[in-house]
């Protein structure tokens, strides 16, 4: 069997494409990929922890988190930071402020939760790194 140039010229730009390509696929799966799929995970989690609250607590939740945003928001307790002359959002302060109130944020939540977690296996002799 005959090979046409033009098939020639196909395999060879087909190898070329595929040696050039081939390292921007991984770097493409290790970094995009994981990182939308990451995300799209936590949020799957976050919506679902939010959704199954009661009426109640979802009420709770909101003038929890208007106090919280105030709170951490004034002027004194914004946290200084090189470039930002007025402050920034002291985040660690709204966390706190949500748990104490009784409504932990989905990150305080899940932190706790891995820390429970943790805390059971060192109890059965697993090795966890503290």
């Amino acid at each position: 069997m005959q090979i046409h140039p033009s098939r020639k010229k196909l395999l060879i730009l087909t190898g070329i494409s595929l040696v050039l390509g081939g390292c921007s696929i991984s770097d493409w799966y290790n970094g995009y990929y994981i990182e939308k799929s990451a995300n799209i995970s936590y949020q799957r989690k976050s919506d679902a922890y939010y959704n199954s609250e009661s009426s109640q607590m979802k009420e709770l939740r909101k003038k929890n988190d208007a106090y919280c945003t105030d709170l951490a928001h004034k002027p004194e307790n914004r946290l200084q930071e090189k470039g930002y002359p007025n402050g920034v959002f002291n985040e660690p302060m709204y966390e706190l402020c949500m748990i104490k109130r009784g409504t932990p944020t989905y990150g305080a939540y899940s932190s706790m939760q891995a820390k429970k977690r943790d805390a059971e296996r060192r109890a059965r002799g697993e090795i966890v790194p503290y």
